[in-house]
């Protein structure tokens, strides 16, 4: 899953996709580079500027449009907690909303269902959007992962999501610091042992950067290893910056178990 942000202010790529045609550009290289989803975003997960519902949509609606027209085989992922924004891209061309903020709006999923969608479940620990947790603890934050992705997840098929649309995300830093991100890491087998397909958005994140030292725009080979015990443990889909990186990280674990075959070096 390759991250192509429509924001002016986005954390990692500051900016770099948020004019038209350079999201089309960028959404052109990740399909190349082996990209099976695009996920577009219209709003920076952490605190800044306001963005309203009609600036969310003139971000994010004509590039899906474009992209389903560009790439009519690609898997095209909206990040939104907006139920309007939701709707407005399916009819655009999306397949999956991908619910970053852990159905803080419970019309999003009713969408989903309405258009046969595909729904990201996570956990955002009850965070209000674009919020920071302050001094948050939880018992046991796996257990409580756990808890409410599968609650969400079994809510969305009650409602007509399709149960093979349905991805759970434990949101690795929202609503949790940099020790709860990396229980969860450890602890990743839990989650694939639900049953649900596990999601994991770790490319880049603060708890890399904090566990190693590193600004922002040093921590691949840290979101490379993180991914790569991720895929070991479990995990099916990786929503991505880097995604050739990605993709060889990928080749290798895949080899190490055993499920594919590394390919021959070259002379």
């Amino acid at each position: 899953m390759a991250v192509v942000n429509r924001t002016p202010d986005s954390f990692f790529d500051r900016g770099a996709t948020y004019e038209f045609r350079a999201a089309l550009a960028a959404v052109d290289r990740a399909v190349a580079e082996g990209a099976d989803i695009i996920d577009i975003g219209g709003v920076k997960a952490g605190p800044g500027a306001e963005v309203d519902v009609a600036e969310e949509l003139r971000r994010v609606v004509d590039v899906v449009a474009a992209v389903r027209e560009r790439h009519p085989h690609v898997v095209i992922s909206v990040d939104t907690w907006r139920a309007e924004v939701g709707r407005a891209v399916a009819e655009a061309g999306a397949d999956l909303l991908n619910d970053t903020w852990g159905g803080v709006d419970p019309e999003l999923a009713e969408v989903a269902a309405e258009h046969r969608l595909g729904l990201v479940c996570a956990h955002a620990g009850g965070l209000r959007p674009r919020t920071r947790p302050h001094r948050v603890g939880y018992d046991d934050v796996v257990a409580d992962v756990i808890a409410h992705v599968t609650a969400e997840a079994e809510r969305a098929v009650a409602l007509g999501v399709p149960p093979e649309g349905i991805l759970i995300d434990p949101a690795h830093d929202f609503g949790k610091n940099t020790r709860h991100s990396l229980e969860i890491t450890r602890r990743l087998g839990e989650l694939v042992a639900t049953g649900w397909p596990v999601l994991v958005a770790v490319s880049n994140k603060d708890f890399i950067g904090e566990t190693l030292g590193r600004p922002v725009q040093k921590r691949g080979v840290g979101t490379t290893a993180v991914l790569a015990v991720s895929a070991w443990l479990g995990a099916r889909v990786f929503r991505v910056h880097d995604v050739a990186a990605a993709r060889r990280a990928l080749r290798a674990v895949e080899a190490l178990a055993g499920q594919a075959p590394a390919p021959r070096a070259r002379p």
